[in-house]
């Protein structure tokens, strides 16, 4: 995929639903809280997944990540999330470069500044619910008793009605999407990237975890989301087609 997403590949929503115009849409939410800039991938050499593709994603905005299997999607998302790096171009986190750092650095910006709702969950086995929730909070050397609280709220908040010292192996598919998403909010995250976060949810959960995304953008993060849902990629300010 090459590229820029600007008007020509950027489908825009202000949250009352009238239309705008990319540069309109980004200077009413300030600075961008993550940008691609150039970005090159590849999984062989010489085939590229992403071929010099650029985007910006403004604080205060969701954004949906769309098109066909295959065209890069989930791949981006971890090149944004600092889980990849590009052959070339660079990604930048509030108006900084990440180019230099190294792995434990981006681990530590990942810890501090990004929240992640993977497409299988991604939930540690051998950790119970509520240590799964809590995982990135005490990494980050939060106390456990409060880390511990927050997430009771949060699990409470998302109706993951099971105890807190089950595994994940002892709860639905469901029931381990909602849960990653309390660990990706736990700590109200600046970057929340989110992949397919509705594929194992019923219609009412889905609509309650569109709209915990939506408040969390609210809140000046920015929310970015791979989906096949037209009702999901309808409830974001942008979407940029792949």
């Amino acid at each position: 995929m090459s590229g820029v997403a600007d008007e020509r590949f950027v489908s825009l929503r202000s949250f009352d639903g009238r239309a705008e115009t990319l540069a309109e849409w980004a200077g009413d939410r300030g600075a961008p809280r993550l940008e691609a800039r150039d970005v090159v991938f590849e999984y062989i050499p010489g085939t590229r997944v992403l071929d010099g593709w650029s985007a910006e994603f403004p604080a205060g905005s969701m954004t949906a990540l769309t098109g066909p299997s295959g065209r890069g999607k989930s791949t981006l998302l971890y090149l944004l999330g600092l889980m990849l790096h590009p052959a070339s171009g660079e990604i930048l986190v509030d108006g900084d470069s990440v180019a230099g750092m190294r792995d434990a650095q981006r681990a530590r910006l990942r810890a501090s500044r990004f929240g992640f709702v993977f497409q299988d969950a991604a939930l540690d086995q051998t950790r119970t619910v509520i240590d799964n929730v809590t995982e990135t909070a005490l990494y980050r050397g939060e106390a456990k008793r409060d880390a511990r609280a927050r997430a009771r709220e949060l699990l409470d908040r998302f109706g993951v009605d099971v105890p807190p010292d089950r595994k994940p192996g002892q709860v639905s598919g469901g029931q381990a999407q909602r849960i990653a998403l309390c660990r990706a909010l736990l700590n109200a995250p600046a970057v929340l990237l989110a992949d397919e976060p509705t594929g194992n949810l019923d219609p009412a959960t889905s609509v309650l975890v569109v709209e915990a995304m939506r408040d969390h953008a609210r809140t000046g993060a920015a929310v970015i989301v791979v989906t096949h849902s037209p009702e999901v990629a309808a409830a974001c300010d942008a979407e940029i087609r792949l």
